[in-house]
Parts: structure tokens; sequence; C-alpha cells
């Protein structure tokens, strides 16, 4: 049987397992220099997150080839792919906008791959209906781009970057184009067909969401560095940034343990559970603080803090208090507790805190 029979028939073939990604990546531009190595091994699924101008972007296309390395190196299941022309690599990428050949069928777009990389005009259709028919849309075969969904676009340009059985698939903020009730749908079907993915697979994503339910691990940069990796879970527990704080919904603080107290470096002192020693991280979520318009007199929480209401939005089913003062800290609420408590910008409130419901880590 040949490989292009072998795809036809079961298009998760994906060749032997390999070695996987290796790679450093050094890109100068003047002001901003990227320098973020990359590990994976075949069947993982690596979701690279950060803010605006963090250089996501740029970390995927360099690993497409579509912009060169200044230093670093590039290596794929053991093949050095520093020189190696974008054409030339066994990368599939998905754009964010999908990028589909608007004036070819869904078919035909599929089947692009396969006959730029030699197979013939027969066996490139065959090898795009088996994928088309994996990512159910066999009956939109002959659609042009225009006439499908965004869920159905999305799955076409994923067949498309599937069907040349890549050995590195790169993924740029995939589901960006969709709307909300569209997205839990296409987030899950992604997530299966990522599952039988046997190569490695690179997430670019801004939305933690995405990157927790697709990815196996995540890759926190800022400022063209990685700042934290790991699995969601631990990137979720143990934030070490600002930014990954926002990211995960917590408040998050550093400053120096001593037992069960640890002395903020600008700020006042927080009672933990834990015993701890030395320099450490305190997070808890909003959903933790407890607002009072007066000192609470029979509050168990051992933390108490005078704060200021600096804002309020809707967040979710419940108001987001952003509070300034001795603490600044977010606070998550009912709109009735917060129309109860006349909370608004401007007003004085105390918050609280158990000490059970921080976390202490070593920073």
């Amino acid at each position: 049987m040949t490989d292009v029979d072998r795809t036809t028939a079961d298009p998760a073939a994906t060749g032997a397992r390999g070695e996987g990604l290796d790679a450093r990546l050094v890109v100068d531009r003047g002001s901003f220099r990227l320098d973020v190595t990359l590990t994976a091994a075949p069947g993982d699924v690596v979701a690279v997150l950060g803010p605006n101008g963090a250089g996501k972007t740029t970390a995927l296309r360099a690993l497409a080839g579509l912009v060169p390395l200044d230093d670093g190196h590039l290596r794929l299941d053991g093949a050095t792919l520093d020189r190696t022309p974008p054409e030339s690599r066994p990368v599939g990428v998905v754009f964010q906008d999908y990028l589909l050949f608007p004036h070819l069928s869904a078919l035909d777009n599929v089947a692009f791959g396969p006959r730029c990389r030699g197979a013939s005009k027969a066996e490139a259709r065959a090898i795009a209906a088996a994928w088309l028919e994996r990512m159910n849309l066999a009956e939109h075969a002959g659609a042009k781009p225009r006439r499908l969904s965004g869920g159905q676009a999305q799955r076409v340009a994923l067949a498309r970057a599937l069907a040349t059985r890549p050995r590195l698939l790169l993924l740029d903020e995939p589901l960006a184009a969709l709307d909300a009730r569209t997205r839990l749908d296409v987030r899950a079907r992604l997530r299966r067909h990522l599952d039988g993915f046997e190569a490695v697979a690179v997430l670019v994503t801004h939305d933690p969401l995405d990157a927790m339910v697709l990815a196996d691990r995540l890759v926190v940069i800022e400022h063209g560095r990685v700042v934290q990796e790991g699995s969601p879970a631990e990137i979720a527990r143990r934030p070490r940034t600002d930014y990954i704080a926002q990211l995960v919904g917590l408040n998050l603080y550093q400053g120096r343990a001593d037992g069960h107290t640890v002395r903020l470096d600008a700020g006042p002192a927080i009672t933990t559970t834990e015993e701890l020693s030395g320099p450490v991280f305190v997070a808890f979520p909003p959903g933790a603080v407890t607002l009072y318009r007066d000192r609470p007199s029979g509050s168990s929480a051992r933390n108490l803090w005078r704060c200021e209401i600096a804002g309020l939005e809707s967040h979710g089913d419940q108001i987001r208090a952003d509070l300034t003062g001795e603490l600044p800290l977010a606070a998550d609420l009912t709109t009735v507790a917060a129309a109860e408590l006349g909370l608004h910008p401007g007003a004085s409130v105390w918050a609280t805190v158990k000490a059970a419901q921080t976390h202490a880590y070593p920073a």
C-alpha cells in the first residue's frame, strides 16, 4: 500500500512517531527581540499564550519558515529546518482567517496540498474526500467557501492542513473568527481531532479557555520571553505574573513569608494556611473576597483591608469590583449584593478574605 493509499484509507495517519519539536527561536526586530524555546513530543498539543505584542505570531511564523531565524535552531523529528523553505517543510498551518481559496470548492481546497506534494488529481481528491468525511463535511464537498458557515470553513482549513500529513501543525487563533455559540461546538470538535493527531501541534491564542481545553501544555510569553510553562492545571494553580493571574482569574501578590504570614513587597500582610519561609507568591480568586460597607465585627476572616471602589463591571452573571486602597484587588459579587451594599465608584468598603481561601507558593 502506498503512502497515498494509507492516507486515503486512514486520514489520521501521520507517519511513524518521531522525535518531535526542538526549537530555539531567536528573531531580532530592532527594539523587539524574540528568544523562545519550544519543545514537544509527538502527540503533544502546546498552546502559546501572551498579551498583544508578546511575540506569539512571530514565533508561529518562525516555525512555519515565514520569518527567518537570526539565531537559535529549529529541529523537527531530528531534521534541521532552519534554512528549509516554507513550502518544503512538513508543516501545516491553519490561519486565523483560514485563507481558503474562494474560487475552489471545499474538496479542491483540501486537495490543494497533496497536489502540491506530487499526488495526481485523482489521488489528491481521494485524500481530500476522506478528510472531509472525517470532518463531517462530505455533503459540503462541492461548496465554495462563501457558502460555508464559520465553523465549516474552520474545519475545511484544518482538513487542508492535515491532508499533507504534516509533522508539525500550527494553529493561529483558530477559533477567533467564530461567534460564541459556534465556538463551543468547534472547540469540542477540534479537541477530538487533535486527540487523534500523532505529530506536534502548536496553538497560538489569546483565549485562556481555548488554551485550557485544547492544549496539553501551556507556554506563556511576555516581551519575547517565556515567563512560565506547564500543564493547564499547574499554570492555573500557580501563576507567576500579573498577566497570567488575570488570564486565569486570580488576585496575585508577591512578598516574603514568615510562617503563616506573608509581608507583601508593596502593601500589607496576608495570612495564609501554608507555612512557608522566604520569597513567595500569594493568590486568591475574586470570589473569595467578601465586601462590607462598615468594618465587620463578627467576621472570622483573618485578612481585612480598607479599600475604595475604583470601578464596577459585569462579569458573567456577577459584578466585578475593582478595588484600590490598602490592597488593590478584584472582588466578585452578585448583582443583588452589589445593590444592597450600595456600591458605586468612590465608595469606601472593607474587604475580607479567609486564610483558607488563599494559596501561597514559593516564588
